[in-house]
Formats: C-alpha cells, sequence, structure tokens
C-alpha cells in the first residue's frame, strides 16, 4: 500500500540538499553507542543459529527493543521478531534484518569465532557460522533502532522494526507474512535492508542497484529413468546416466539459444548422483539444479525449457511414456529483489550527501537471491522497497588483491571475517538517516 504519504516523503527527498542533514547529530550519538554494539556484534558472532532455530537470538534482541520502547511482538513466522513505534501521524517505514548463521565450520580465526555445532535438516551434525554477516545486520539494526528513539523529534509516522528468520532458506520472510505480518502490523508504505558484501572497495562503501538487484532462485529436481542392467552388456539397458548426461548437456541451451542474451539466465546442476558400483547400469540418475532469473517471464521460460528438454532427450533415448523423466520444482521459491528505481535514486541522493559521493556508488545487479523481495510482493499495492549493500572488505584483503590478486573470500565463506565495526556503523546511520527522511517531522 503506497500512502498519501509517498508524495511528502518523496518531495522531502528530493529536496534534500536544501534541509540540514543533522549528520552530525546522529553521528555523534551512533559513535557513543558503538563500543556496546560490537560487543552485542561479538557475542552475537560467537553464538550463532540456524534457520528456524533462532531462539536465543530472537530472545536478546526482542528484549533490547522492549528496552528501547517498541510494542514487542516474538514468535512470529515461528522465532521472528515484530516492533512497532507508532509516533504522530506519517508514513510506515519497515527496516529488517535477518538472524540465521549458515551450516560452516568457521575458520577466520577470530578471538570470538564460533564454535557451536548443530544438526541440520539434512542430518549431518555441523559447524555453525555468520559465514554471511547476518550478525552485522542485527548489531547495525539494533544501532538504527537506538538512533530512532534518541532522535524521535526529528520523525514522524510509524516505525515497524522486523527480525526474520531463516533467510538462508529462502522461507523467513514467507513464514512471516502468512502469519500476518501485514494483517496483525502496520503494513509499510515502504521497506529498506541492507546485507553486507564481500566487495572489491572500502568497507563501509555503500553500493545499490536500481530495478532488479538480486534474482528468482529456483531449485529443481530431475530423476531420470532408465533401465538398467550389466555394465558388460549396455544394448540391453536404456543407461540414465548417459541420458542424463546429455540433459544436463542440452540444458545449457536453454539459456544460449532459448533466453535472450539481454535477459540474464543461469541453469546450474550442482548434482548428478547415480548407480552404486562398477559394472552395473542403473535404472535412475538424480540430478539438482539452480535456476536463476529476473523477471516472471524469464523464470517461466526457463522452468519450460528443462521439462522440454529432459522429456526430449529421453524421448530420443527410447524410453516409453511411464519412464519420463520427473521434475519437481521446489515450492516455495525466492522471488527476485526488484528496488524501485525512483525510489532508489533518491535514498541514494540522500545517502550521497550524508556520506559523500565517494562512499556511495552504483552496482551491477546479482544472480543471488534474498527473501527481502516477498515483502515488496505481498502487499495489495507493491511497497516500496529498496536492499543496499555496505562493503565490508578488510583493507588488509583489499590491499592484497591490488597487489598479487589474491582473491577475496566470499560470503558464506568459512574465511569470511567483515570490517564488522564499519559495516555496523554504517549500516545503523543509513538506516536510521533513510527513515527519518521517509518520515519528516514537519514541525521541524
Amino acid at each position: 500500500m503506497v500512502s498519501k504519504f509517498t508524495s511528502t516523503a518523496l518531495a522531502a527527498l528530493a529536496v534534500a540538499t536544501a534541509a540540514p542533514a543533522q549528520a552530525n547529530d546522529l553521528r555523534e550519538t551512533l559513535a557513543a553507542d558503538m563500543p556496546e554494539l560490537m560487543e552485542l556484534y561479538r557475542d552475537l558472532h560467537a553464538n550463532p543459529e540456524l534457520s528456524f532455530e533462532e531462539h536465543e537470538t530472537a530472545a536478546k534482541l526482542a528484549a533490547r527493543m522492549r528496552a528501547l520502547g517498541f510494542e514487542v511482538t516474538e514468535g512470529v513466522g515461528r522465532t521472528g521478531v515484530v516492533s512497532v513505534m507508532r509516533n504522530g501521524d506519517g508514513p510506515t517505514v519497515l527496516l529488517r534484518a535477518d538472524m540465521d548463521g549458515l551450516p560452516v565450520v568457521e575458520q577466520t580465526g577470530l578471538p570470538y569465532a564460533s564454535t557451536q555445532t548443530a544438526t541440520p535438516a539434512s542430518g549431518v551434525t555441523t559447524g555453525v557460522m555468520h559465514a554471511c554477516g547476518h550478525d552485522t545486520h542485527m548489531a547495525g539494526f539494533i544501532g538504527a533502532a537506538r538512533l530512532l528513539v534518541d532522535h524521535k523529534d526529528q520523525w514522524q509516522g510509524t516505525l515497524v522494526m522486523v527480525l526474520q528468520p531463516a533467510e538462508e532458506i529462502g522461507l523467513g520472510a514467507l513464514a512471516m507474512l502468512d502469519d500476518g505480518l501485514y494483517t496483525k502490523f502496520p503494513q509499510p508504505d515502504y521497506a529498506l535492508a541492507f546485507h553486507d558484501a564481500a566487495a572489491p572497495a572500502p568497507a563501509g562503501t555503500i553500493g545499490y542497484t536500481p530495478g532488479y538487484a538480486l534474482a528468482n532462485v529456483d531449485s529443481v529436481d530431475i530423476t531420470v529413468k532408465g533401465i538398467g542392467g550389466h555394465g558388460a552388456y549396455p544394448h540391453t539397458t536404456v543407461d540414465p546416466v548417459v541420458l542424463a548426461s546429455a540433459i544436463v548437456m542440452k540444458l545449457q541451451t536453454v539459456v544460449s539459444r532459448s533466453s535472450s542474451p539481454l535477459d540474464p539466465a543461469v541453469i546450474t546442476v550442482g548434482s548428478f548422483h547415480a548407480g552404486a558400483k562398477h559394472n552395473i547400469i542403473s535404472d535412475e540418475a538424480k540430478l539438482q539444479l539452480t535456476v536463476r532469473s529476473y523477471s516472471d517471464e524469464s523464470r517461466q521460460l526457463l522452468l519450460d525449457g528443462i521439462r522440454r528438454v529432459a522429456r526430449g532427450e529421453a524421448i530420443t533415448a527410447g524410453l516409453p511414456e511411464t519412464l519420463m523423466p520427473e521434475i519437481t520444482v521446489e515450492d516455495p521459491y525466492t522471488p527476485s529483489t526488484f528496488n524501485d528505481p525512483d525510489f532508489s535514486e533518491s535514498i541514494a541522493a540522500g545517502f550521497r550527501q550524508r556520506f559523500g559521493d565517494e562512499r556511495v556508488m552504483e552496482w551491477p545487479a546479482v544472480m543471488g537471491g534474498e527473501d527481502f523481495s516477498q515483502f515488496r510482493r505481498a502487499a495489495p499495492e507493491d511497497v516500496k522497497s529498496m536492499i543496499f549493500w555496505i562493503s565490508g572488505t578488510p583493507q588488509p584483503l583489499l590491499d592484497r588483491l591490488e597487489e598479487d590478486g589474491t582473491p577475496l573470500p566470499s560470503l558464506h565463506s568459512p574465511f569470511w571475517a567483515p570490517d564488522a565495526e564499519k559495516v555496523i556503523a554504517t549500516g545503523a546511520e543509513a538506516l536510521a538517516s533513510a527513515a527519518i527522511r521517509l518520515m519528516p517531522n514537519e514541525v521541524n
């Protein structure tokens, strides 16, 4: 729902250069808060929890939000937390941070490195790590909440702050929405979030992408049937390994020949399993695919192409109708993230005024996924939304990259250790300042 306040807030953003930014005011408050925020970050980093298991994380953050004066509801979408603060008439702004860690054994060598273990749905006990930087997101989120409470005289409206579970498996945002996020709580006019980035840019640099920023993410399973037999007599079989191999190779033509070269698309076969012994031709092979796209139309073209190729190759191999491949598309999927272009440029203009041109730049879209997209899609009318990046790359890593080409550790790497202080400080100030600009106090 884009409310009557939309034009007012966007106009305020457009003329931001004519109004004082109160940058020093927010920054001084934040500087005093940073020691406590870094202590919180180290605690969160050392004690990560997997998707939908964020019980202790949610509880400790909910307690902090309550202490700040928010109306706090826990257990939304299983382990999510919703905090609401009403501060007069005005727009409703949603700020989000994600809470879950990953099944990764940490190898950063940090003094507060995680030693936690857990058993995910796979049944294999593993280490747990905040290898995607969600600990910096949460600390920055709390920092933004404190800034907005300390500066309530600068904004008016309703603030909805969401701590979301299970982003890493793409189910947390949907779980919160299905549990009444937009019916039990105020529905936002605007939604904002940030994500740390392992980018070739100094830590604290803000990157933004108008339009499509992150991709649709589909997980597809293909069970390829065959007629098994002895490996010495292949002519008496229909080998599912050969058939599945043909499918793997042919799938790439869906991208190269069915999809427009101007429309980004990815089909990756990440897993291929068949057989159990050297001299036995099995009667089945299993493929697992990740499929990436931006538009809904492109997504459908890729999924239809996968079905067509698998069936066509099976027919070519001479299989009967009863042995056609079985194709399963995981539901729900993670939809693409679309940053409203005008809104994103307005927010970025505010960031440039506050942080300087050298710290704010437009970055290209990526084929990763983020279920922040669900908050925009779930409203009867699109919520104006934006997710932006904050580089967390420590300077020594940038120096090595420039000197000898040493690659940067990526998000989800056991070695990813962002410059947390710069990510948290930038994220807190960016979220709080953007919310203030979207909910201007007309009296001031």
